[in-house]
């Protein structure tokens, strides 16, 4: 340890002790539990290395793995946890001088898809009445299947027409104000006495999965492919833009 302590010489650091840091510094962040499970497949690729020893070659070599098994985007997604927890260590924590120069996968077009008002009408009329209420409000608001499937009633007020999202159930982590619409409120209105805590339940308890044979099936039937929940979210926003609400607004 001579050398260190005369020469200022760094300790080597091992990828492990960096992925327990990142994983401590960054605990509040989003989608922290989607690092630890991609950083779990990233270990046998990169555990027994030194940080001074990850080099593009290696690096390259994870990419195409997770290309070939996944997708260009999923390999990005993967290679740019690894540039991050590399960039930390040298900027913040000063473990490493340099971080390996190398590119992300250039990805297809993000797919957008939406509804029409008919297309939603009819998805409407097939969902059982839990997701149903549910799909409406999503179309109502545009936010995101969480933040519906464990809305409470103490962050709604249907008499100003507002529901409020804390920062800590928002991707960005800021707080969100919700204005709700005439569908938003008389699809509350409806749900009240149903449960003493939370908007939309089925059984009992907050839906936490609406992606399931139900929601599949109601497609079906509805005549619609391609169609996630998620992008309910997209067709509320292009509803919004052909109606002519701005892009600023939106955001």
């Amino acid at each position: 340890h001579w050398r260190i302590h005369i020469l200022g010489e760094k300790a080597r650091r091992t990828w492990q002790e960096a992925v327990v840091r990142w994983l401590a510094d960054t605990v509040d962040k989003a989608d922290h539990q989607k690092d630890v499970g991609k950083l779990k497949w990233l270990h046998p690729h990169l555990s027994p290395k030194f940080l001074d020893e990850i080099d593009r070659d290696l690096i390259d070599s994870i990419g195409r793995l997770k290309r070939d098994e996944a997708s260009l985007t999923a390999a990005n997604r993967y290679l740019a946890l690894i540039r991050a927890i590399l960039r930390m260590a040298r900027d913040e924590w000063d473990w490493i001088e340099k971080v390996p120069r190398f590119r992300l996968y250039r990805e297809p077009q993000k797919r957008v898809r939406w509804l029409t008002q008919s297309e939603a009408q009819r998805l409407l009329n097939e969902l059982p009445p839990h997701l149903k209420a549910m799909a409406a409000f999503s179309l109502a608001t545009g936010l995101r299947q969480r933040n519906v499937s464990y809305l409470r009633w103490d962050q709604v007020d249907i008499g100003r027409g507002m529901a409020w999202i804390h920062a800590d159930q928002s991707k960005s982590r800021k707080a969100i104000a919700v204005p709700l619409n005439e569908d938003a409120r008389s699809i509350l209105v409806q749900q009240k006495g149903q449960h003493t805590e939370y908007c939309f339940t089925y059984q009992d308890k907050p839906v936490d999965r609406t992606s399931t044979k139900a929601w599949q099936n109601a497609l079906k039937r509805a005549g619609i492919s391609d169609f996630r929940w998620h992008d309910l979210r997209h067709t509320w926003a292009s509803w919004h833009v052909q109606n002519g609400t701005s892009l600023y607004e939106l955001m």
